[in-house]
């Protein structure tokens, strides 16, 4: 039995690599090495562009015991638009997904205000110290119900990211450590917190045609130091059980 070809889509083509001139590729670079430094997110997170066979990397090197490369995303010269950038990031099976196209300085803002998990997740934390000019100085903010945050002087309502930052002084790093969770898409929801500030519960949900489906983070403090655990579904139902599960795995998160 023979196969009809016009069975299947017609397979997209790779944009081409418009090739640069060196003074092209080195105004590329400035732009684009401007814009993370101009970010306090991407700036404190390490962020650095590496040009590399006529592309762009953004690359953030890990605070592991054995440090390696994370590759946010990459950017492209388009051959058959003078001038526009492409922005990919990476997808799990090693191909790479279209996220926006333009100047350096709208792709690196693009990166800077992430905040569903595609680079960082960090967005919201990054508009609101751009704002305040204060370079990392964490904002006041007050707590108005069991999970739910605003800001002192505003009164605008907290993110999680910017609760885990400014009230509750989580390092950046920490804070966007669930890297899987944002990748898929979840979104965070602080469900309980200590009155101490030194453990917060974090839902990463996810709809689908089923339904909500989520992921647990216990972010904890212990002796002065933050960590992001993830737990085990039937042990994230509160702070109080999947701290007692962790304690049985001798802190090994799921």
């Amino acid at each position: 039995m023979r196969w009809r070809s016009d069975r299947w889509p017609e397979r997209i083509p790779r944009p081409k690599v418009r090739r640069l001139t060196e003074l092209e590729k080195n105004t590329i670079l400035q732009a684009l090495t401007r814009g993370v430094a101009a970010s306090p997110v991407l700036a404190h997170l390490g962020v650095q562009v590496r040009a590399l066979r006529g592309r762009f990397y953004l690359e953030k090197k890990s605070q592991d015991d054995k440090p390696t490369i994370e590759i946010l995303g990459r950017i492209t010269p388009l051959a058959s638009e003078e001038g526009t950038l492409l922005l990919e990031v990476e997808r799990r099976n090693g191909s790479w997904h279209e996220v926006d196209r333009g100047s350096a300085q709208k792709l690196i803002k693009v990166v800077a205000s992430d905040d569903r998990g595609k680079f960082h997740g960090l967005g919201s934390v990054d508009k609101v110290l751009r704002k305040a000019k204060q370079g990392l100085a964490r904002q006041s903010v007050k707590r108005v119900g069991d999970c739910e945050f605003v800001f002192s002087s505003t009164g605008a309502v907290c993110s999680p990211q910017d609760a885990l930052f400014h009230y509750f002084g989580l390092p950046l790093d920490v804070i966007a450590e669930p890297k899987l969770w944002y990748s898929y898409q979840r979104v965070p929801q602080i469900v309980e917190s200590s009155r101490d500030r030194t453990r917060v519960l974090v839902r990463f949900i996810a709809q689908n045609l089923t339904g909500p489906f989520s992921g647990t983070c216990l972010y904890i403090q212990i002796d002065g130091s933050w960590g992001a655990y993830t737990i085990k579904p039937s042990a994230s139902e509160s702070i109080a059980t999947a701290e007692a599960w962790l304690a049985k795995r001798q802190w090994k998160a799921w």
